[in-house]
């Protein structure tokens, strides 16, 4: 596992290939279906958005209420497929990583190539291993979206895989012919 402190520099991302694993330290925040439209009505109205696009990190992610003592409940990736029209417009901002679960769409994967961004991919189904990784949780916008609001997560040791690099290289696609085989 390569540990990396996040923001992702230039470099990192251009060394990074498909599979490889990762462990992230440093601001993630969260947004799914609900947030991401919310923003982009931001942007079209001109309101500003609730955190600086560039060099952030977006994790698809409905968390759970935190248990007395705890950051955050479980905090386990949803589908990214869903989010890939909103994501394109934001990757042209500078949001050019996100996290998540799932294949996405061509056009995602072309304009991830373009934007010289990642995909990174969570395990799904390991929402409670990972929230044990995230150190704060802060809401900091939408809160009558409840689960799907914006929130401002520190994270330590982060586990992520690199499902989708700038050079093409596709973690899906790889998998299903390693068992094709």
């Amino acid at each position: 596992m390569k540990k990396i402190k996040l923001p992702f520099t230039e470099s990192e991302i251009l060394d990074l290939k498909s599979g490889e694993g990762l462990l992230l330290s440093g601001v993630i925040y969260t947004a799914r279906d609900a947030a991401h439209k919310r923003m982009l009505e931001d942007l079209e109205r001109g309101n500003p958005l609730p955190f600086q696009l560039e060099d952030s990190v977006i994790y698809y992610v409905g968390p759970t209420p935190a248990k007395p003592g705890e950051a955050i409940g479980s905090a386990g990736p949803t589908t990214s497929q869903r989010m890939d029209r909103y994501a394109m417009v934001l990757m042209e901002l500078g949001a050019k990583i996100s996290i998540g679960k799932g294949d996405r769409s061509l056009e995602f994967r072309e304009k991830l190539k373009e934007c010289r961004g990642l995909y990174l991919s969570a395990i799904g189904g390991a929402g409670a291993l990972i929230s044990q990784s995230i150190k704060t949780c802060e809401l900091i916008a939408y809160p009558e979206l409840g689960p799907e609001a914006v929130y401002r997560l520190e994270v330590e040791d982060f586990p992520a895989i690199v499902a989708y690099d700038l050079w093409g290289g596709d973690i899906f696609a790889s998998g299903r012919l390693l068992y094709r085989k």
